[in-house]
């Protein structure tokens, strides 16, 4: 049985060119093709680029952090009241008005004081600055080794230049060794993204991260399967010269070099652009969808790759909107934020508290110079001082 389902997926008529045959994909007079068994080396790539990444983070990437003067925020931990905990387990980190009166009578505690212990609760939950500089530290040192490592395999072959040269002489293109290396560390390197998942940062587009992941691994292993590298090779290239970008401005942002991060932002947002929304649909997409089927007729695995394709554009498209509402934020309040991101809640005071949420008015201490606090009434002049600073918070 096993014989028979393999047979019917590598089915020639649905993967390939009605003129092209697996057979011609065998190695001979001395030349390699891409074997799809050769892939199969990415799995312990993955496991070694994860012992890598942990040697990284720990000797590298944190010593650089703490060199560039990242500090973490020290959090103050919520008390551990178990109706409190467990609405926010159940229910959700955010209650509602309603529901906050509610537990705010049950616990025998102010609206403010419940509000607060929720803002607390929340900050427990989100990762540390160190632990977001590291992971960025590591994706860039990636992406930047990629790209440089990649345009220097591709920079001499013709179909860097001219993406409709991809199809000469297709399916007779024998394996460059420099050529399957780096498609093999891509692929390790994306693998061992979806095994990491549980325990990287979740940002808001976390879905879209995962669907980004799942249809790079398949256009990898495809694309390999069906010897087209060239054009393959292509995607990967655009891909990883505005990543390493990114994870460039998300470091800066992390250490507060705003004018570095700015520059960084500005020139991915420019290259992300050009790359991604210019020379992908006009170049890539284009030669794949008309001129990767001149002399042939459509066949599953054309629809199957340009579907994939098409998929990663409608992304491209979802991340510049986010890239667009930054632009729009910083313009209005001059802030470099990631939208995809929470901010760290600060410890506000009354009057700001009052002012953010009007509901929450009757459970706030009016006395001047006093702030209410969960721990009980603190003066102005103490919790600026347990702050230990004078100015006001950065998230």
């Amino acid at each position: 049985m096993w014989s028979t389902l393999n047979e019917w997926f590598w089915w020639e008529t649905l993967w390939l060119p009605s003129d092209v045959k697996w057979a011609d994909l065998e190695d001979r007079d001395g030349q390699i093709y891409p074997h799809p068994r050769d892939l199969l080396a990415s799995l312990p790539t993955a496991l070694a680029l994860l012992a890598l990444r942990f040697v990284f983070e720990r000797f590298v990437a944190l010593p650089l952090g703490r060199w560039l003067g990242l500090k973490d925020q020290l959090r103050r931990p919520a008390k551990p009241i178990p109706v409190l905990e467990r609405h926010f387990i159940t229910a959700g980190p955010k209650p509602k008005k309603a529901q906050l009166a509610l537990l705010a009578a049950q616990c025998g505690l102010t609206q403010h004081q419940t509000w607060r212990w929720f803002c607390r609760r929340r900050n427990q939950d989100r990762p540390p600055l160190s632990k977001k500089f590291c992971e960025a530290s590591w994706r860039f040192t990636f992406y930047l080794c990629s790209s440089i490592g990649g345009f220097f395999i591709l920079y001499h072959e013709s179909w860097l230049w001219k993406p409709i040269m991809c199809w000469d002489s297709y399916p007779n293109l024998p394996l460059k060794p420099a050529l399957y290396c780096w498609y093999l560390l891509e692929l390790s390197f994306y693998i061992s993204l979806l095994i990491t998942l549980p325990f990287d940062i979740k940002r808001k587009d976390f879905k879209e991260q995962v669907a980004h992941h799942f249809v790079t691994i398949t256009l990898i292993v495809f694309s390999y399967s069906s010897n087209l590298l060239r054009i393959g090779s292509l995607v990967l290239l655009l891909h990883d010269c505005s990543d390493y970008l990114l994870e460039a401005c998300k470091m800066f942002n992390y250490v507060r070099y705003e004018r570095v991060c700015r520059a960084f932002f500005y020139t991915f947002s420019f290259v992300f652009f050009c790359t991604r929304l210019v020379i992908f649909p006009t170049q890539i997409l284009y030669t794949t969808y008309f001129e990767s089927i001149v002399g042939r007729t459509p066949f599953f695995g054309y629809y199957f790759f340009n579907g994939l394709l098409m998929m990663l554009q409608v992304l491209h498209v979802f991340w510049f909107y986010l890239i667009l509402r930054m632009f729009i934020t910083f313009a209005s309040k001059g802030e470099m934020n990631d939208v995809r991101s929470d901010a760290e809640e600060s410890n506000s005071s009354d009057s700001e508290v009052v002012k953010k949420n009007p509901s929450l008015q009757n459970g706030v201490a009016h006395r001047p110079g006093v702030i209410s606090t969960s721990d009980g009434p603190r003066s102005r002049a103490a919790t600026h001082q347990a702050n230990g600073h004078m100015g006001p918070r950065i998230s």
